[in-house]
């Protein structure tokens, strides 16, 4: 049916926004859209869910990775030309 075209651009939709949405790189207006979404969908909710979980188990283990000091000093000296 045509309702359920349209949920499918919706998940579709959501989900290409999904990390934007996660990093809060969206408008207030699209956040609150895919908010929307994502409370009206449990498949895409359970993704996003997912998806945040991935990325906090990353930051969580790579939080004490440091570049090495070479490496830093390279990409200052590139930044300030």
């Amino acid at each position: 049916s045509r309702t359920e075209i349209r949920h499918m651009s919706n998940c579709s939709e959501t989900l290409e926004r999904l990390y934007e949405y996660i990093d809060r790189e969206l408008s207030d207006e699209e956040q609150a859209e895919v908010q929307r979404h994502l409370d009206d969908c449990p498949p895409c909710r359970e993704r996003f869910m997912f998806e945040q979980n991935v990325l906090r188990q990353v930051r969580r283990c790579c939080r004490d990775v440091s570049a090495p000091p070479s490496l830093v000093e390279k990409v200052r000296r590139i930044c300030n030309q």
